[in-house]
């Protein structure tokens, strides 16, 4: 089977969800987001979208949206989607790093078996303000209205916060769900 890829958008966690992903004996490569996306739709059954300082500096990653594979985007990934897929992406209220209460809303396969409420650690220094059409917005906060969206028939999905940080209470269960959806 082949494996996930991480693409590294040069954000301080990039590493920790490589490492996640390995502590679950998910098999992954961590790639750099300049990888032609023949190489990437040839090698890869899924893709993780990581985080970072600025979309500008997300090198080819838009191309990996239209490979057919399923996508998770982590913080900046999900900016990434969202601007792909014509939703908005404007400066958050609440700045820097901290933790934050996450409300499910609707708890699709990227979200499946989670409670309700989830404490979560999310930047919101960018932030999504207009979920892209055809996706679904499935979780909110008090600092966010949009923390993660999904669009299941394209398979893909994006997160505001970081499952792969410690102070993301059962983050290996977003990781665990997205590896299934990649083996469908």
């Amino acid at each position: 089977m082949l494996p996930i890829c991480v693409v590294n958008n040069y954000g301080q966690f990039n590493h920790l969800i490589h490492r996640a992903l390995r502590d679950l004996d998910i098999d992954v490569m961590l790639i750099p987001n300049t990888t032609p996306k023949e190489e990437v739709a040839a090698a890869y059954r899924g893709i993780i979208l990581g985080g970072g300082p600025a979309i500008e500096r997300a090198g080819v990653c838009a191309e990996y949206l239209d490979l057919g594979l399923p996508v998770l985007g982590i913080c900046l990934g999900l900016h990434i989607i969202a601007s792909k897929f014509g939703g908005g992406v404007h400066p958050g209220k609440s700045g820097g790093y901290g933790s934050v209460e996450v409300t499910i809303r609707d708890h699709d396969d990227i979200l499946a078996g989670y409670p309700e409420k989830i404490p979560v650690w999310a930047s919101h220094a960018d932030e999504v303000c207009r979920v892209p059409d055809g996706f679904t917005l499935l979780a909110s906060s008090g600092i966010c209205g949009i923390e993660a969206v999904a669009c299941p028939e394209k398979r893909v999905y994006g997160l505001q916060w970081h499952p792969e940080v410690s102070h993301t209470v059962d983050g290996k269960r977003v990781y665990e769900n997205f590896d299934a959806i990649c083996r469908e």
